[in-house]
């Protein structure tokens, strides 16, 4: 992922700011007592590079998601922004994970980035008909505009949203810094997204601080943490990431949905590996993370 990437990261301030005034206020509407749902995963699972670290020695490039799948519960499907699959692909996507495993799709850049949200109908029934072989297993669909995509457009964004189908769950993701502004207009417009039940993504990455604004606009937090090749300043900013999950989970989320990036997504599993278990300990989980071949044996580190 070459979203926010810096040349060098040493000495940046990575604190998480505080929670926006509103987050407590969504948060604080979820039933007492309401456990939170934690989905953590990778954005990728297509890395032969992870055969022998993550996958058994000589997994098949046709058998990497069974082998994903085997490891996390979920993942961030990014390709579905650049490509359109197969129903017969689908399937095999389907026969590959078990009946618990969620797949996140990405809008398909034909609707987000060419037609900008606009006149964009057969695009998108075409991109949810398109999903029917994993409707079952999808959690959710993040929709990312791009980074010319302004506030100035916030009525176009809304009004496509508005007409978007009421069972499925939707993510926004913005990039343009105007949306990150303290203005009358957009309390508006997020105040329309809760009544709309979009989530409002968090992308923390080290060269787009803003996107780290820390609303949630639904009790749901969907988190796209990028990290910087196991930087000391990545475990430090997961250790965060873990208080402020935990702040959350106790004030009422239900649902936690945590994908790791990496810009060299190799070092993505030894990332949620560490992630897992610290979430784990703040948190009393047993969430199950990936089981990394030999490290028990100290060959990983």
């Amino acid at each position: 992922m070459e979203f926010g990437r810096l040349p060098t990261v040493d000495g940046l301030d990575f604190s998480l700011p505080p929670d926006h005034r509103q987050t407590s206020r969504i948060l604080q509407q979820t039933p007492p007592n309401t456990p939170t749902d934690w989905v953590i995963g990778c954005a990728k699972w297509g890395r032969p590079d992870w055969v022998g670290k993550l996958y058994p020695k000589g997994t098949k490039n046709k058998d990497y998601l069974a082998a994903y799948a085997k490891q996390f519960s979920a993942i961030e499907l990014n390709a579905t922004h650049y490509s359109r699959f197969t129903a017969d692909a689908l399937q095999k996507w389907d026969e590959d994970t078990p009946t618990y495993f969620r797949f996140f799709p990405k809008f398909h850049q034909s609707i987000s980035h060419w037609k900008r949200l606009q006149d964009a109908e057969a695009e998108t029934r075409q991109f949810f008909e398109s999903l029917q072989p994993i409707e079952h297993k999808i959690g959710g669909y993040f929709l990312q505009l791009n980074e010319n995509f302004g506030s100035k457009s916030s009525d176009t964004i809304l009004r496509y949203l508005a007409a978007l189908p009421e069972r499925e769950q939707v993510y926004l993701e913005l990039r343009h810094p105007d949306f990150f502004k303290e203005t009358a207009a957009l309390e508006t417009f997020y105040e329309e997204l809760t009544q709309l039940k979009v989530g409002l993504l968090i992308t923390d990455a080290a060269g787009k601080r803003d996107c780290v604004h820390m609303r949630l606009t639904t009790p749901k937090a969907f988190i796209r943490f990028v990290g910087n090749g196991l930087h000391p300043s990545d475990y430090t900013r997961m250790n965060d990431w873990v208080i402020r999950l935990k702040e959350w989970s106790e004030s009422g989320l239900e649902n936690a949905y945590f994908f790791m990036h990496q810009h060299d997504e190799l070092y993505s599993p030894e990332a949620v590996d560490y992630f897992v278990k610290e979430l784990n300990s703040a948190c009393k989980l047993t969430l199950r993370g990936p089981q990394l071949i030999g490290k028990e044996q100290g060959l990983l580190f």
